[in-house]
């Protein structure tokens, strides 16, 4: 974790930064000499996880900096080490511009360690047992089928075993929650970035509909105009939690590329394209894999998926991989019937047509996610040797 330390006084710089590596040698941490007025500086050059800041501080005016790094990096904490002194209305005017703790300076290291301690929770580094894979949908063309796709294959993983997260970013017309859930959201991303600052496991976990025991879906907003409040380094605090506390987290993308689209694709560790194979997808598709090489994504991180794909159709999967430039896609047949159905109804496909050719598609999907490296090597390699 990084740390950033401001005081004016450099033997408490050297007090605070020896307690601190003293308590976890793995952090990070940097000092700076001075009061707030540095606290701006510090935040947009270091970035760190943490900023603890001490003085004499009594004047609620002297906290416009702190509210300013607090709206702008939502996902840093700040901590105040202040004279005892300090008057309960200070106390409240810091809280509500943003800083997570008011510490008594000079602070002991009891206290300090059990600050740290909840930023370390705050954050989800905190006896984190997961490091989440970040999964990425984007449709090349509207009604591709993607965020079917994305909803069922959250749904596949979950009953895995995984713990899953699906988070709808087509934050305009997002309709994820309703592909395998009947009830309304009571939450959404937009209410948890109005609280970023309570951000915690548990506050996701509240903010969430809870599809099964392991599968969780935080929606969009009911009203678009909500949407524009969800800012990039508001989507990076929330995966930073996220990543920690869930197997997968699945991020379903509309199909515009603004900023924080490309934030979701920066983070993801996979990003699935979905199309069909009908001429303005596979144009709509050539266009997103150059804006995403210019991006600097390896080709290992894109996968085309072909989705309602029909033997019988006028482009056929060679047609469509020489086009595109691939040399493989992963396909998910035609099954309007049971699919439609299940969209209908607000269940997975899984609960309503157990036979669909759609489901064994998603199945096999899912299961090459959960193969080990070794495993997806040895199954390549004795498909390689039935074809010789």
């Amino acid at each position: 974790m990084k740390i950033a330390l401001i005081s004016p006084s450099t033997q408490s710089l050297s007090a605070l930064s020896a307690m601190l590596e003293r308590t976890n040698p793995a952090n990070s941490v940097v000092c700076h000499e001075g009061g707030l007025s540095k606290l701006r500086t510090v935040a947009e050059q270091g970035r760190p996880d943490v900023i603890i800041v001490e003085g004499l501080y009594h004047d609620a005016g002297e906290l416009a900096p702190v509210e300013f790094v607090t709206t702008h990096y939502p996902q840093m904490i700040v901590i105040m080490l202040c004279s005892a002194q300090h008057t309960p209305d200070f106390l409240i005017n810091a809280m509500r511009a943003g800083v997570r703790e008011v510490l008594p300076s000079p602070v002991t290291r009891v206290g300090l360690d059990a600050a740290i301690a909840r930023a370390e929770s705050k954050l989800g580094l905190r006896a984190a047992h997961r490091s989440g894979r970040i999964l990425a949908f984007v449709s090349c063309k509207g009604g591709s089928g993607a965020t079917f796709l994305a909803t069922n294959l959250g749904y596949q993983l979950g009953m895995a075993g995984k713990k899953v997260l699906l988070i709808d970013l087509n934050l305009q017309l997002g309709e994820a929650a309703l592909m395998v859930h009947d009830r309304k959201p009571t939450s959404d991303i937009a209410e948890v970035v109005r609280n970023l600052p309570r951000l915690d496991p548990s506050y996701l976990k509240a903010s969430v509909v809870q599809v099964t025991t392991d599968y969780e879906i935080l929606g969009a907003p009911d009203d678009p105009g909500q949407s524009l409040q969800v800012k990039p380094e508001h989507l990076d605090a929330i995966l930073n939690l996220a990543v920690n506390q869930y197997d997968y987290v699945i991020l379903d993308l509309n199909k515009t590329l603004d900023d924080l689209g490309i934030k979701a694709l920066d983070r993801a560790h996979k990003v699935f394209m979905v199309l069909q194979a009908m001429l303005p997808h596979i144009r709509n598709a050539k266009t997103m894999m150059a804006v995403f090489r210019s991006l600097g994504y390896s080709a290992d991180k894109m996968e085309i998926v072909v989705n309602r794909y029909w033997k019988n159709g006028e482009i056929s999967l060679d047609d469509l991989r020489a086009a595109l430039g691939v040399d493989k896609v992963r396909v998910v047949p035609n099954g309007y019937r049971e699919v439609a159905q299940a969209i209908n109804h607000g269940m997975p496909l899984a609960s309503v047509a157990r036979s669909s050719p759609v489901l064994r598609a998603i199945s096999e999907w899912m299961q090459s996610l959960l193969a080990k490296p070794d495993q997806a090597q040895a199954g390549f390699i004795s498909r390689l040797l039935r074809h010789n």
